[in-house]
């Protein structure tokens, strides 16, 4: 029987924060989403102590609120410079971090530089870790689309990927988090790759969304050069049960239709 754990989700009112909590609350843990509006915040550290006390699990799904290069390096660096300080103080025996699968093969890119930094910090902090990179979610395909829009034509590369969804990340995080420490990294995905200018095709198609995509494979991920190997996870990965095609079908219903507002952003601190 897995001991009831004092739990804190460093941006837990986000896509998987949210989830997450939710899982864990209703296996009896009990869980503090850590956000601004919860009063606790990474960067300041205001409420940070108080809510890390007796913690013994801490996991951290927040995200930059600026894609900026320094803003974002300087928001890893700070947020989990100040959270493994207080981890440490309150003497938490398992720190998760959900990173991106591909982060030390998309360094051109400067939020992978900077998620590759935080993931170091982890690692040097002495406290045991596990660091969970997850491929992109089901429900960031639409921002996918969006940044790649130039009227009625969306460019994308043909490169491989292998989209998970949310639901299944903050199921497996949830399983892990409450787990043995890895000090190590695990990559989880999909069950199946699938080519990014397909996924948007077919994301576009069920959502009777009239641009045409075109294969442009020299506009990479978002501007950073990707191959087959840049997004897809390495040997041995956690895979999640959903297939993409399944989830359009249930997100496409009247009445299910997804915002992306709501759901491909996580939240900050």
């Amino acid at each position: 029987m897995t001991p009831k754990l004092k739990i804190v989700i460093i941006g837990g009112s986000g896509l998987i924060g949210t989830k997450l909590g939710k899982i864990l609350r209703e296996e009896g843990h009990e869980v503090i989403p850590a956000s601004r509006a919860s009063g606790i915040n990474v960067l300041t550290g205001e409420g940070l102590a108080e809510a890390m006390t007796g913690t013994q699990v801490v996991i951290d799904v927040s995200n930059s609120p600026s894609f900026e290069d320094q803003a974002v390096m300087e928001f890893f660096e700070t947020s989990t410079r100040n959270l493994l300080a207080a981890a440490a103080a309150a003497g938490s025996g398992h720190h998760v971090a959900v990173s991106v699968v591909g982060t030390d093969r998309l360094q051109a890119s400067g939020y992978f530089r900077a998620k590759l930094v935080q993931e170091n910090m982890i690692k040097a902090a002495g406290i045991p870790y596990t660091i969970i990179r997850a491929t992109q979610f089901f429900e960031f395909v639409g921002s996918i689309a969006q940044g790649a829009t130039d009227g009625q034509t969306v460019r994308l590369s043909s490169a491989l990927m292998q989209p998970i969804l949310a639901d299944d990340v903050a199921a497996a995080v949830a399983d892990i988090s409450v787990g043995a420490p890895l000090n190590g990294t695990l990559d989880l995905a999909g069950p199946e790759p699938i080519r990014m200018d397909e996924l948007v095709r077919r994301y576009l198609r069920a959502h009777h969304d009239a641009r045409e995509v075109i294969t442009a494979d020299e506009t990479g991920y978002f501007g950073t050069p990707v191959d087959d190997h840049s997004l897809t996870p390495g040997a041995n990965p956690r895979l999640g049960p959903s297939r993409f095609d399944d989830w359009l079908n249930r997100s496409t219903q009247p009445g299910l239709a997804i915002s992306p507002s709501d759901s491909e952003k996580e939240s900050t601190t």
